[in-house]
């Protein structure tokens, strides 16, 4: 008989305690059921970005996928109106590196508690990091980790930036849909990691280090704004173009 899933451990490091972090298997709705509505809008999203492969919206997701830092840093760039450079702002790398531990023990727990099958399992559909299929397809879908990490950093920036929140939380938008159309993620997988990630930073602000921390980075930004350089046009273009096209 399969054990069932236990409850995660937060990390000392983190900004959770196992009495501060919000449980995703309690406040989220359990995943769509198959034959319902929800599950229909699912498979709609899925078949119908399959044709975007090769295309500008492919190769966006495509690079939305890598987490490192730099690439999560650089893909806000354009919303934030300057190149975030992962290398000139250390103190956002240690606040957002320490956000992401905060957050991943519950997320996987959560994942490992319904183990949803992403949806190219059993068919021969596209993906956009074809390298990762046979990884992915042994761990569960909801809710979405990348979108997680996407909207809390998203959510993060909109606060040190406020004069860019509406363009910082578009572009989080846009990096959640990314795993839609990079066909991982069904479009509920994604709409709930937005909500996973909201959650966990309304937590994370009771805490005392979290704060400092913000205010750290927001002191680091304003200094990196000014010594910048504008971020690529063509990529910025690119972005809108995906954010005026949603999947969902």
């Amino acid at each position: 008989m399969a054990l069932a899933p236990q409850p995660a451990k937060v990390p000392d490091a983190g900004y959770l305690t196992p009495a501060t972090q919000p449980d995703a298997t309690r406040y989220l709705p359990p995943p769509p059921q198959a034959g319902s509505a929800r599950q229909a809008a699912d498979d709609h999203a899925f078949q119908s970005t399959r044709g975007l492969k090769g295309g500008a919206r492919w190769a966006l997701a495509t690079s939305d996928a890598d987490l490192s830092m730099e690439s999560l840093l650089r893909s806000y760039s354009c919303a934030a109106g300057f190149t975030l450079d992962a290398r000139k702002a250390p103190r956002l790398v240690a606040l957002i590196s320490r956000m992401d531990s905060s957050e991943g023990p519950a997320m996987r727990y959560a994942k490992s508690t319904w183990h949803r099958p992403r949806p190219f399992v059993g068919n021969n559909q596209p993906i956009c990091t074809e390298s990762d299929r046979a990884h992915l397809a042994t761990s569960g879908a909801y809710p979405s980790g990348h979108t997680i990490l996407g909207w809390s950093t998203a959510l993060v920036l909109a606060e040190l930036l406020p004069d860019r929140s509406t363009e910082i939380l578009q572009r989080g938008r846009v990096f959640g849909e990314s795993r839609i159309v990079c066909g991982v993620h069904w479009a509920s997988d994604v709409l709930e990691g937005y909500m996973s990630a909201s959650a966990d930073i309304a937590a994370m602000h009771g805490n005392p280090a979290f704060r400092a921390d913000l205010d750290a980075a927001r002191t680091e930004l304003a200094g990196l704004r000014q010594a910048s350089s504008a971020p690529n046009a063509q990529a910025c273009a690119i972005e809108q173009d995906a954010a005026t096209h949603s999947p969902l």
